[in-house]
């Protein structure tokens, strides 16, 4: 992995960084099993993501809300496959 996309990779790790507990591990464990394959769109995606407020992305990854944008439905559910809370 070249310097730069580490660099990318690190800033949104530490945006992953939450006051929700429930989304602290679901980032944990997110970057545990896809860390190597998240590509640039992907990280844009979830660079999106990321910029909601944290009850907010709860909503959507919890199932409670939906989003129109297919790229961000296709990022909350590989969020989803690794929540602890999965019986969405």
């Amino acid at each position: 992995m070249d310097e730069e996309r580490q660099a990318r990779i690190n800033r949104l790790k530490w945006h992953c960084r939450r006051a929700l507990l429930e989304l602290d591990l679901v980032f944990d464990r997110f970057w545990e099993r896809y860390e190597g394959s998240l590509d640039e769109q992907g990280e844009a995606v979830l660079g999106a993501l990321l910029e909601l407020e944290d009850h907010e992305l709860w909503a959507l990854v919890s199932g409670r809300e939906t989003t129109a944008d297919p790229r961000q439905a296709a990022m909350i559910e590989r969020l989803r496959e690794v929540s602890p809370a999965a019986n969405f």
